[in-house]
């Protein structure tokens, strides 16, 4: 996940747009209010920023930078305004020190005329969000000064009005400021609204407006649209008026709405996250001492202990699928082809799914390949295949397809998500009740459903949306009330793996040991329950609870570095460096509930480093020391 200092305030990307468009809209807008946007966006966006205009003589001048006494690049260093004014082109690059430097364009008229740069407090980096965010900015404040510029031109050049009001490519007029009549309209108004030069003539800016005051005007045949107004005052004839430039933001709207959405599954994904972490710990004492009490047969009540541990391997499954959603659990991705797992599949939805449901099973020609971790593309097909026969209670016909779609870089990025160039399909209909678009909106939220109270856990679409953002797909769902519902899942297409005959899996050896092992862990439950476990099978344990005992303990007898990845002090990694000073000879092992960004996509951990996944039992813990141990 992007961190910026954005996210740290606490703001929101909608916040700071609409903050900045009200700055932007307000009365004689000029190049004056580039200072004022500057300091909006710091600290909101970065820890400086810089602006800088091209001028008529072709001299950058820079006429913003917060704060002024900071050390920042000039307009003309090897990444920055120079080279984004030629380009016309985002640049985001990273500096020394760890921040992100991001350079993007103010366009005017399809040319760039200046330029945003911000940096980024150290050691955060902006991602595509962040650049998507700084263009819009751009280009609203683009807008703004483009405006202001014409509104003076227009008081210089009666010519100079005709020219740009008439050529401009998004709607103007000009109406009077006393009767709110329309005095003038430009080509593209009269393009865009439907409405002749002639009838916009005959109407007020009201007539316009779906309700008086609204920004949600109406076009001539009735259509809707949501519209974004720059306006400044004139002298129209001696009369006093106002120049409005008006930009349909309808298609805009609406993927900030996507994007509002996707925060805030983001952040209820993090929360899934923390929770099932946790849980976890909880899950590994419970179910590890159920397993350490059933090896000593002479106990009574065995059929207790059985009853706890299989408890716990439910609870355990529901944490799986928390870290589904919030793309935590540990995958384990492999080459696999789309049609042969439908295919292989097909028996068991026809189980499910019932007599009253046909089910259609429609595979694309070819190998249909996706790195992915199969289990959990199974888990996927059969929980939209649940999902669909839950909405048809009284029967229907449930398809599930393939198929091969190639995406372009402008599609990708028109809706925010998925993976340029070629994807496989995989599409699940049903002919069932259909959905609200409020229930569509919240169908792959954690818990939420509208099946009767213990009915279900509300997990299985939550899960879904997990295992294909981390598995690098998109998801969208199409449907309406009463014509039934299709989930389309987006996966990246990958090349066939060459054919490997899989050798039978080699018997453990004993997984006893006399050696030394340093057990680090922040959970004293667990620690605990881990050191019980080892010394069970004759290890020598040294117990250290974070970073500082660990490093008082540690002495080069150690074989072995047993340490939980995520810990309030240091991580896993850096401890595992920091002892290996003392005990140079000494293997490492690492264990966690989940892999999240900070353990494997952030690079925390190297693809090749020992790990171990929580909740596990003490018979396969031993087998992983022994086999570390031994490697």
């Amino acid at each position: 996940m992007t961190a910026t200092g954005f996210d740290q305030h606490g703001g929101t990307r909608l916040g700071l747009l609409a903050r900045a468009g009200e700055l932007l809209s307000s009365p004689g807008a000029g190049e004056h209010t580039l200072e004022r946007l500057a300091g909006l966006l710091v600290p909101s966006l970065a820890s400086w920023c810089a602006i800088d205009v091209l001028r008529e003589d072709g001299e950058i001048r820079r006429v913003a930078a917060v704060p002024a006494t900071a050390a920042a690049p000039g307009h003309d260093a090897p990444h920055g305004p120079a080279v984004v004014m030629r380009t016309g082109e985002p640049e985001l690059v990273r500096r020394n020190g760890g921040a992100s430097l991001l350079c993007v364009p103010l366009m005017a008229r399809a040319r760039p005329w200046g330029a945003i740069t911000l940096i980024s407090a150290p050691d955060e980096v902006y991602g595509p969000t962040d650049v998507e965010l700084a263009a819009e900015l751009a280009r609203r404040a683009a807008t703004a000064i483009e405006t202001a510029r014409l509104v003076r031109s227009l008081e210089q050049s009666e010519e100079r009005y005709r020219l740009l009001f008439e050529a401009s490519p998004l709607p103007m007029w000009v109406y009077d400021a006393e009767t709110r009549r329309f005095v003038a309209v430009n080509a593209a108004a009269v393009a865009h609204y439907g409405f002749t030069t002639t009838e916009f003539l005959r109407m007020t800016t009201d007539d316009l407006s779906s309700e008086p005051g609204t920004r949600e005007h109406s076009k001539k045949d009735g259509t809707a649209i949501e519209v974004e107004l720059t306006a400044g005052r004139v002298d129209f004839n001696g009369r006093a008026a106002a120049l409005v430039l008006a930009n349909d933001v309808t298609e805009r709207r609406a993927l900030e709405e996507r994007l509002a959405q996707a925060e805030k599954m983001e952040a209820i994904g993090r929360l899934a996250g923390g929770v099932a972490h946790d849980f976890n710990n909880l899950i590994t004492v419970i179910s590890g001492y159920a397993e350490i009490l059933l090896a000593r047969t002479e106990l009574d009540g065995r059929e207790h202990l059985t009853e706890i541990r299989h408890a716990a391997d439910q609870a355990a499954a529901l944490t799986r699928q928390l870290l589904a959603f919030s793309r935590r659990q540990v995958l384990h991705p492999r080459v696999v082809d789309v049609n042969e797992i439908v295919a292989g599949m097909e028996p068991m939805v026809r189980r499910i799914i019932g007599r009253d449901v046909t089910v259609a099973v429609r595979l694309a020609a070819g190998p249909k390949t996706v790195k992915a971790d199969r289990s959990q593309l199974e888990r996927v097909i059969l929980n939209l295949a649940a999902n669909a026969r839950d909405a048809m209670p009284t029967g229907g016909r449930l398809t599930i397809e393939t198929g091969a779609v190639d995406f372009d870089d402008e599609f990708v990025a028109a809706r925010g998500e998925g993976t340029a160039g070629p994807n496989v399909l995989l599409s699940v209909s049903d002919t069932g009740v259909g959905m609200s678009d409020d229930v569509q909106r919240q169908v792959f939220e954690p818990f939420f459903t509208t099946k009767e109270p213990g009915a279900g856990t509300g997990l299985g679409l939550a899960t879904v949306f997990g295992v294909v953002k981390q598995s690098g797909g998109s998801i969208y769902v199409y449907s309406e009330p009463g014509r039934g519902t299709t989930f389309k899942v987006y996966l990246p297409a990958t090349a066939p793996a060459p054919e490997e005959a899989e050798a039978p899996a080699p018997e453990p050896a004993a997984a006893l040991g006399s050696e030394t092992i340093m057990l680090v862990e922040d959970d004293a439950s667990v620690r605990t329950l881990v050191q019980v476990m080892l010394e069970s099978k004759g290890y020598r344990v040294l117990v250290a609870n974070g970073p500082d005992e660990a490093e008082r303990l540690c002495t080069s007898a150690v074989d072995l570095l047993l340490t939980d990845v995520i810990m309030p002090e240091v991580n896993g990694r850096s401890l595992a460096e920091r002892l290996t000073t003392t005990a140079p000879a000494m293997r490492v092992l690492f264990m966690s509930g989940y892999s999240d960004d900070a353990v494997y996509r952030h690079g925390e951990l190297s693809p090749d480093a020992a790990f171990i996944e929580k909740p596990f039992s003490d018979r396969a813990l031993a087998r992983k020391v022994r086999e570390v141990l031994d490697a």
